[in-house]
């Protein structure tokens, strides 16, 4: 099978299964908080990923580009209501343009509509430095994602069976590639153990891309003849994953995705200790049934209703999110205390004002 139709049966697949409820957000509930003391229009969206500023907290993650025409499409609306809400967009893996020249238009397109915008290029921990440099260059990318899917790999049927080495590959392209590189994992979470292998090899931002969205591992099954079953419930929901990263490393600059479906769980992820959340299955889905006049118009209500619900728990801006107490429950609170992270802290928090 072609890498290009592939990619097009990702994005069926993706949208076919759609997304679940089990990333986490459902167990966190924020303590009402009745004198927030503040006004709505004093609410600051902006936040940061090291040298990156972000007009506000959320961003169109990684998914897709390579597969012809269909991703060409794909990828220009995209870019088009990230222009017209000011929002940051990754695209999804060039591997495919740097073996294939025909189909870096389904990615240059994205610099093209977007001009003055941050974007951010991609590529899997199999690339070299010279790659990465050419992925950066042929969409003039302001960072570098670099994604982990291990257990898609295994579960595809033609898929990668040798990791070893990315460690340091890695370490080379964070020390020499010359924008901010940003390890991803692809759905399945990032475990603390993880994030303190990263952050020894120079890694300081990390999407923990956790389980209870776009699922992997369901999709390559639907392409295989024996099923890898077992891995299809695999991984550290995304909430567990955001405070196992920051329990291992608090100076890791950490970015909240998987399953993220709505404000209200973009504001759960950065209360937990996220300083972004990248949204990527509910916006394509958004794009596919809506046009793109309707993808903005969802983009500007998240926007708008983040500062709603900031405004209610008051505070004015990300930083201080991490600072309101809220209360974990089910399974994350099981997942947690089994993993020694201490959930009460959390609950009794006091804001820094």
């Amino acid at each position: 099978m072609s890498r290009s139709k592939r990619k097009w049966d990702h994005i069926q697949y993706a949208l076919e299964m759609g997304q679940t409820r089990l990333s986490g957000f459902d167990d966190i509930k924020f303590v009402n908080q009745s004198l927030p003391e503040m006004n709505f229009d004093s609410v600051k969206l902006q936040t940061e990923i090291g040298e990156l500023s972000l007009s506000s907290p959320i961003f169109i993650n990684a998914m897709t580009g390579g597969g012809g025409e269909r991703t060409f499409r794909i990828n220009r609306d995209l870019a088009i209501a990230a222009r017209e809400t000011g929002t940051a967009i990754a695209v999804g893996s060039q591997m495919s343009a740097l073996r294939n020249p025909e189909e870096r238009r389904t990615y240059e397109i994205v610099r093209e509509m977007h001009p003055g915008g941050i974007l951010l290029a991609n590529l899997g921990s199999e690339a070299t430095l010279e790659q990465a440099k050419a992925a950066v260059e042929m969409i003039r990318a302001d960072g570098l994602q670099i994604h982990l899917n291990v257990v898609q790999e295994l579960t595809m049927p033609e898929g990668d069976r040798y990791f070893s080495g990315a460690l340091a590959r890695i370490a080379e392209i964070v020390e020499n590639i010359g924008v901010p590189v940003i390890v991803k994992e692809v759905g399945f979470g990032v475990s603390s153990e993880t994030a303190a292998k990263l952050y020894a090899h120079g890694v300081r931002y990390l999407d923990i891309g956790g389980f209870g969205g776009t699922n992997f591992a369901k999709i390559e099954n639907k392409r295989r003849e024996r099923l890898l079953t077992f891995f299809e419930d695999w991984g550290i929901p995304s909430v567990a994953s955001i405070m196992e990263a920051k329990s291992a490393v608090q100076d890791m600059t950490v970015i909240a995705s998987g399953g993220i479906q709505t404000s209200f769980d973009i504001v759960k992820g950065l209360a937990s200790g996220a300083a972004a959340a990248a949204m990527a299955g509910y916006l394509l889905k958004t794009l596919l049934e809506q046009g793109t006049e309707g993808l903005i118009k969802e983009i500007s209500n998240i926007k708008e209703e983040i500062a709603i619900l900031m405004t209610a728990v008051g505070v004015q801006t990300i930083e201080e999110l991490h600072h309101v107490p809220i209360v974990i429950s089910g399974e994350t609170h099981h997942w947690l205390s089994q993993r020694g992270i201490d959930t009460k802290a959390f609950a009794q928090r006091r804001d820094l004002k």
